[in-house]
């Protein structure tokens, strides 16, 4: 009977130990959210801010739209009505190349 129950103990085990390995997975990449990080490290949230506006507002692509930025804590959320897909595309490439942003949520919509 203690053969039973040691064999019982060990798969109880590591079933557990399956189910919470498997509870570590990485969230997939939602609609509207970058999982991309920069190489810098430290960047203040308003430089970050900065540095993505001013590379939006220097793009002909993204000229006359306004789109709201802002930083927290690395993440970037962009928030604004642009004309096409390829202008949103353009605005995240954009805000990839700023240094400092850790996640970039996009909320950028398609004017109908």
């Amino acid at each position: 009977m203690s053969k039973y129950r040691g064999t019982q103990f060990l798969s109880i085990a590591l079933v557990s130990l399956a189910l919470l390995t498997a509870c570590n997975k990485p969230p997939e990449n939602f609609e509207g959210i970058q999982r991309t990080t920069s190489n810098a490290v430290n960047v203040a949230d308003a430089d970050v801010t900065k540095n993505v506006k001013n590379a939006l507002l220097g793009d002909t692509a993204l000229n006359g739209f306004d789109i709201a930025v802002t930083t927290l804590k690395g993440d970037v959320r962009l928030v604004g009505v642009v004309d096409t897909q390829s202008q949103i595309d353009i605005a995240i490439k954009l805000t990839q190349g700023a240094d400092g942003f850790h996640t970039i949520y996009n909320e950028l919509t398609i004017k109908k």
